[in-house]
């Protein structure tokens, strides 16, 4: 298979790449792909992965098991254009205790270069959410491969700014994802629309709003007609002078279900602009 449809062949190969195409619904008012959207295309290529080793979902829903994310960084080195041909190169570079499985993703453009690369910590967890050892098939179907250093966020100073914006809303019941609770990409739609809000509020366009990094920490799952709140603040500037927000994301239930950090920058315009916009959140 190469295509982008998931595949049934069990290929015991550590690296996998093949033909995976963003869907229109990926791309806002510039035609550039939303950073959330590049998460699912990343969660996409895991799947595809573990199909081709496999390991397609219904084997897991088999064996009462599955994976879930427990931390995940992306670097966006160029944004994604619509009907730009793309394909997914991935591997596992560690496979810890037989429980935590350090997975890299990239999404590559026509010519080879890296439009996006992403580092997702997966835990293999049972129906409870519980972590459980992998079994030595499972094991032996992701073999480990180095390929080059994992993704860290860019470094950035610390800027002084009490603002805070907060943006509340209950949680969709037909949000819920195969394991019935929210799937992580859309906790970055919820970071990038704390910034629009703050943006439009300020007079500019959230159509600008271009990534450059993010870093999800999950802590709980977001469950259908919980209470969201998503708190955000800036905390920092890079060396690049692009934006650095941290969101924290809890429920009604008080509890802290992820923490978000954002880089962002303004396509087209100065970056202090969304500086200002943030000095007057809250």
């Amino acid at each position: 298979m190469d295509g982008g449809v998931l595949s049934q062949r069990a290929v015991s190969e550590p690296v996998h790449e093949f033909v995976l195409r963003l869907p229109r619904y990926a791309f806002g008012p510039r035609d550039a792909c939303r950073a959330a959207d590049v998460w699912r295309f990343f969660q996409e290529a895991a799947v595809e992965a573990s199909c081709r080793a496999g390991f397609p979902p219904e084997r897991y829903r088999a064996s009462g098991t599955a994976f879930v994310v427990r931390e995940m960084i992306v670097r966006h080195l160029r944004e994604a254009g619509y009907g730009e041909q793309t394909r997914a190169r991935t591997w596992v570079s560690r496979f810890r205790r037989d429980v935590f499985s350090t997975r890299e993703v990239r999404m590559l453009a026509a010519d080879g270069s890296v439009l996006a690369a992403g580092t997702q910590l997966w835990a293999h967890v049972r129906a409870d959410l519980r972590p459980v050892r992998a079994s030595a098939e499972l094991l032996a179907a992701f073999p480990v491969h180095e390929e080059g250093p994992s993704v860290e966020l860019p470094s950035w100073e610390p800027v002084d700014s009490n603002a805070v914006h907060e943006l509340r809303f209950r949680c969709w019941h037909t949000w819920m994802d195969p394991l019935g609770h929210v799937n992580h990409p859309a906790y970055i739609d919820w970071a990038d629309e704390a910034t629009s809000r703050v943006m439009a509020a300020a007079g500019l366009s959230p159509a600008a709003l271009q990534p450059v990094a993010e870093r999800a920490v999950f802590r709980a799952g977001v469950t259908d007609d919980d209470e969201v709140r998503v708190r955000s603040r800036c905390i920092g500037r890079t060396a690049e002078g692009d934006v650095v927000v941290a969101h924290e994301i809890t429920t009604h239930r008080d509890v802290r279900a992820a923490d978000v950090v954002t880089v962002r920058r303004l396509a087209g315009a100065d970056a202090e602009a969304l500086v200002r916009a943030w000095a007057r959140a809250g």
